[in-house]
């Protein structure tokens, strides 16, 4: 049995952008990684390590 058998979170990522203009951070609006084109949720790094811990799966 593999890891993704417990987990069903999809923690697809957005492509990371060459340079700037970066998108914004949905909940704390500090720049992301990510290109300012990309349509969705971004996180900084900070928030989404954040995130990843809140909805770690326990097994």
């Amino acid at each position: 049995m593999s890891e993704d058998d417990y987990c069903l979170i999809d923690a697809t990522r957005p492509p990371r952008a060459d340079g700037p203009p970066y998108a914004d951070c949905v909940l704390c609006r500090e720049p992301t990684e990510y290109p300012e084109s990309y349509k969705g949720i971004t996180l900084c790094p900070v928030c989404e390590w954040q995130e990843a811990q809140r909805t770690a799966c326990s097994g």
